[in-house]
Protein backbone atom coordinates (compact mmCIF):
# COMPACT_ATOMS: atom_id res chain seq x y z
CA UNK A 1 0.00 0.00 0.00
CA UNK A 2 1.80 3.15 -1.07
CA UNK A 3 0.21 6.45 0.69
CA UNK A 4 1.92 8.82 -1.53
CA UNK A 5 -0.45 10.81 -3.96
CA UNK A 6 0.92 10.98 -8.03
CA UNK A 7 2.55 14.47 -6.98
CA UNK A 8 3.96 13.11 -3.88
CA UNK A 9 5.45 10.85 -5.72
CA UNK A 10 7.10 12.86 -8.72
CA UNK A 11 8.57 15.26 -5.59
CA UNK A 12 10.03 12.95 -3.72
CA UNK A 13 11.81 12.05 -7.52
CA UNK A 14 12.86 15.21 -7.82
CA UNK A 15 14.38 15.93 -4.68
CA UNK A 16 16.35 12.79 -4.43
CA UNK A 17 17.71 13.45 -8.17
CA UNK A 18 15.43 10.33 -9.95
CA UNK A 19 16.08 12.38 -12.86
CA UNK A 20 12.36 13.58 -13.53
CA UNK A 21 13.70 17.11 -12.52
CA UNK A 22 16.10 16.82 -15.04
CA UNK A 23 14.24 15.65 -17.69
CA UNK A 24 11.59 18.49 -17.48
CA UNK A 25 14.13 20.88 -17.27
CA UNK A 26 15.38 20.07 -20.31
CA UNK A 27 11.73 19.69 -22.08
CA UNK A 28 10.91 23.29 -20.48
CA UNK A 29 14.03 25.09 -21.90
CA UNK A 30 13.41 23.16 -25.18
CA UNK A 31 9.99 24.41 -25.45
CA UNK A 32 10.64 27.98 -24.63
CA UNK A 33 13.85 28.14 -27.33
CA UNK A 34 11.19 27.25 -29.72
CA UNK A 35 9.27 30.10 -29.05
CA UNK A 36 12.22 32.50 -29.07
CA UNK A 37 14.00 31.11 -31.93
CA UNK A 38 11.04 31.52 -33.59
CA UNK A 39 10.91 35.42 -32.58
CA UNK A 40 14.91 35.83 -33.49
CA UNK A 41 14.32 34.50 -36.81
CA UNK A 42 11.32 36.51 -37.78
CA UNK A 43 13.12 39.64 -36.34
CA UNK A 44 16.33 39.39 -37.68
CA UNK A 45 14.71 38.72 -41.33
CA UNK A 46 12.59 41.72 -40.72
CA UNK A 47 15.73 44.61 -40.40
CA UNK A 48 16.15 46.04 -43.31
CA UNK A 49 19.46 45.07 -43.93
CA UNK A 50 22.24 43.04 -41.38
CA UNK A 51 24.83 46.04 -41.39
CA UNK A 52 26.18 46.81 -37.79
CA UNK A 53 24.35 50.11 -36.91
CA UNK A 54 20.63 48.52 -37.69
CA UNK A 55 21.86 45.07 -35.61
CA UNK A 56 23.23 46.96 -32.83
CA UNK A 57 20.32 48.99 -32.75
CA UNK A 58 17.82 46.33 -32.96
CA UNK A 59 19.51 44.78 -29.80
CA UNK A 60 19.23 47.70 -27.74
CA UNK A 61 15.97 47.98 -27.71
CA UNK A 62 14.08 47.05 -24.23
CA UNK A 63 12.33 44.07 -25.75
CA UNK A 64 14.51 42.55 -27.76
CA UNK A 65 17.81 42.83 -25.12
CA UNK A 66 15.19 40.98 -22.65
CA UNK A 67 14.46 38.45 -25.24
CA UNK A 68 17.67 37.61 -26.34
CA UNK A 69 18.70 37.44 -22.17
CA UNK A 70 15.79 35.11 -21.96
CA UNK A 71 17.34 33.04 -25.59
CA UNK A 72 20.91 32.88 -24.23
CA UNK A 73 20.15 31.94 -20.95
CA UNK A 74 17.91 29.21 -21.90
CA UNK A 75 20.05 28.44 -24.63
CA UNK A 76 22.80 28.10 -21.73
CA UNK A 77 20.60 25.88 -19.34
CA UNK A 78 19.65 23.42 -21.88
CA UNK A 79 22.98 22.99 -23.62
CA UNK A 80 24.56 22.29 -19.89
CA UNK A 81 22.01 19.70 -19.17
CA UNK A 82 22.31 18.17 -22.58
CA UNK A 83 25.86 17.73 -21.61
CA UNK A 84 25.68 16.34 -18.50
CA UNK A 85 23.82 13.90 -19.61
CA UNK A 86 26.18 12.60 -22.01
CA UNK A 87 29.01 13.11 -19.04
CA UNK A 88 26.76 11.17 -16.89
CA UNK A 89 26.42 8.25 -19.28
CA UNK A 90 29.76 7.93 -21.29
CA UNK A 91 32.79 9.21 -18.63
CA UNK A 92 33.21 6.12 -16.27
CA UNK A 93 35.91 7.02 -13.58
CA UNK A 94 34.70 8.73 -11.05
CA UNK A 95 37.40 11.38 -11.31
CA UNK A 96 37.20 12.43 -14.19
CA UNK A 97 33.37 12.19 -14.67
CA UNK A 98 33.46 14.87 -11.47
CA UNK A 99 35.86 17.49 -13.17
CA UNK A 100 33.77 17.02 -16.66
CA UNK A 101 30.82 17.72 -14.84
CA UNK A 102 33.12 20.73 -12.86
CA UNK A 103 34.04 21.67 -16.53
CA UNK A 104 30.35 21.28 -17.83
CA UNK A 105 29.05 23.85 -15.32
CA UNK A 106 31.59 26.37 -15.31
CA UNK A 107 31.89 26.47 -19.07
CA UNK A 108 28.12 27.14 -19.67
CA UNK A 109 28.12 29.63 -16.85
CA UNK A 110 30.89 31.75 -18.18
CA UNK A 111 29.01 31.27 -21.60
CA UNK A 112 25.48 32.45 -20.37
CA UNK A 113 27.00 35.86 -18.09
CA UNK A 114 29.82 36.98 -21.53
CA UNK A 115 26.32 36.53 -23.61
CA UNK A 116 23.77 38.69 -20.95
CA UNK A 117 26.86 40.94 -20.31
CA UNK A 118 27.32 41.93 -23.87
CA UNK A 119 23.56 42.28 -24.49
CA UNK A 120 23.33 44.81 -21.14
CA UNK A 121 26.57 46.74 -22.64
CA UNK A 122 24.62 47.26 -25.56
CA UNK A 123 21.06 47.88 -24.13
CA UNK A 124 22.84 50.19 -21.61
CA UNK A 125 24.52 52.42 -24.33
CA UNK A 126 28.20 51.00 -24.42
CA UNK A 127 30.37 49.80 -26.71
Amino acid sequence: MNLYSPLGRFLTLVATKGGTGHWWAQRMTAVILIFVSLWFLVSILSLENMQFDTVYTWVGKPLNSILLILTFASLSYHSKLGVQVIIEDYVHGRTIKTLSLGMNNLAHVLLAAVSVFAVLKISFGGL
